[in-house]
């Protein structure tokens, strides 16, 4: 039995964790950095320790301190989350050796469905269909020019170990291969310690579209489905679905089959997702596989009606999955939009700072996975994700028209985020239609700018309107004239009258 577990996160993804155990009567143990002393996270679980400094290496990625907070509270198990060490086959067997169970596959997975190289051979082994490319790491820039005339151009060239766009290049001709052979290597060895590349067909207009399994300690593996993760702006997810509107009934059987056998082929225990690259004509390729909890998985959970974290746990303490694969179905459609502190109008730089009003959106069918508070200074050393946006409706028209009336709801003042950005994905025609692919935000620029004109004007005057309504209630309370003089609301006005912002 599993009574205590860590989570070895931070953010959302920790009070998602903790939620499952809460309801499955486990105690859950946070870890925090010094300047997340005041995450929700932590104040949500029944303990807490804090494990270094703020930098990730010192705190999050550092497995010694995470095993030490493990020991002192006599937790039973660590649940990685995703991210930091979720991936990390070291983490995984440490975990092992002192005596905890690891939430998750068993590091020789890892390790095999990690590097890139590796995981295609056993896909091909298992009969998933593979991008066509080389199965084995380049070894010069000579050899990457021979490679890719032979596919034949364009080409993509990728990191081994990579992941998240980094140590990618598309290549169109002969004349990029050399440059674009030495950028990409010295991208991925910065970004993953290791430099080996190889070289892909490149799929042209390519949809994006990922597989959940699960699988047991006994062999048992089954799939919860597909999701849609074509919105991506650098290779980065934006807006995800479920179902995906793209491919039929036939199709997603056939992908999820494939799904399974790649999963039966590493012998995969635990929640992990088979990731395709599908084609225009419908043709699909395996891409590569996550093997730990994804970002999106909520989406999963809304129209399958399973909590993979539960599930998670139920199979790290070695029980046998409770369903079989006919027995799970898709009901209706959910949307899932990544909520960030970033700057959508100046290249999306990050928007670290203290959340002033927060107004998020209720009624049917809406779930926020969050950890921010009013009042919370958002730190400087993490991702910008401030928590995601996940509705579910009964058809993907209504799910749509319900994302958009939630997203006019989500207010939050005191630092930029990218909810005006994420409503203007939503009105796009080609999302609307569900004719989109990878290259959905490039092709739709014109679209995605933002509008100037009233419905953005009256927006910021009802903000102007609530600050000024704020200042004079704590004027009200002034006791003399003086305060009154020197009080922020007429500081405030007689900036606005100077810069003009007040002339409406």
């Amino acid at each position: 039995m599993i009574r205590k577990i860590l989570v070895a996160n931070r953010g959302e993804i920790a009070i998602r964790v903790m939620r499952s155990c809460y309801e499955m009567g486990i105690h859950s143990v946070a870890v925090y950095s010094s300047a997340d002393r005041m995450s929700r996270h932590v104040l949500f679980a029944n303990e807490a320790e804090c494990i270094g400094e703020a930098a990730s290496n010192d705190s999050y990625l550092n497995i010694d301190h995470i095993i030490a907070a493990a020991h002192k509270h006599n937790v039973d198990a660590i649940h990685p989350g995703y991210g930091f060490l979720s991936e990390n086959a070291e983490f995984a067997r440490r975990c092992e050796k002192e005596g905890f169970i690891f939430i998750g596959p068993r590091a020789e997975t890892m390790e095999g469905m990690g590097d890139k190289i590796s995981a295609r051979r056993r896909m091909i082994e298992a009969g998933v269909p593979v991008v066509p490319g080389t199965e084995e790491s380049l070894t010069s820039a000579e050899e990457a020019v021979r490679v890719a005339k032979e596919i034949g151009f364009p080409v993509m060239l990728k990191a081994s170990m990579g992941g998240g766009g980094k140590g990618m290049r598309l290549i169109n001709s002969e004349e990029e291969v050399v440059e674009m052979y030495n950028a990409a290597r010295s991208e991925a060895m910065s970004g993953f310690g290791d430099d080996t590349v190889y070289i892909e067909k490149f799929v042209e207009e390519p949809h994006h579209i990922e597989f959940q399994i699960l699988g047991d300690k006994y062999g048992n593996v089954v799939h919860l489905f597909d999701r849609e993760c074509s919105v991506q702006r650098r290779h980065q997810k934006v807006v995800e679905e479920s179902p995906s509107p793209f491919i039929d009934y036939n199709l997603r059987m056939e992908m999820g089959a494939k799904a399974v056998a790649a999963a039966k082929a590493v012998g995969y225990v635990g929640a992990g997702t088979i990731e395709f690259l599908v084609d225009k004509y419908h043709h699909f390729y395996f891409l590569e596989m996550n093997t730990r909890l994804q970002v999106e998985h909520p989406i999963t959970e809304e129209v399958v009606g399973v909590d993979l974290v539960k599930e998670q746990i139920r199979i790290a303490s070695g029980q046998p999955l409770r369903f079989k694969q006919e027995e799970l179905r898709q009901h209706g459609h959910a949307i899932e939009c990544r909520i960030c502190a970033e700057d959508a109008e100046h290249d999306f730089m990050p928007s670290p700072g203290v959340i002033k009003q927060l107004t998020e959106p209720h009624g049917i069918g809406t779930r926020i996975d969050s950890y921010v508070y009013e009042g919370y200074e958002i730190p400087v050393h993490y991702d910008p994700m401030i928590g995601k946006l996940i509705v579910w409706a009964t058809t993907r028209e209504y799910a749509i028209e319900r994302m958009r009336r939630v997203l006019y709801e989500y207010k939050i003042t005191g630092l930029t985020t990218n909810i005006r950005y994420l409503r203007r994905i939503i009105d796009v025609p080609d999302f609307k239609n569900g004719d989109y692919n990878t290259y959905f935000i490039e092709r739709n620029e014109d679209w995605l700018r933002p509008r100037l004109g009233f419905k953005n004007d009256s927006e910021q005057m009802a903000v102007i309107a609530a600050y000024m309504d704020y200042l004079m209630n704590i004027e009200e309370n002034q006791p003399d004239t003086a305060a009154y003089n020197s009080s922020a609301i007429n500081r405030w006005r007689s900036f606005g009258l100077q810069k003009g912002v007040l002339r409406v």
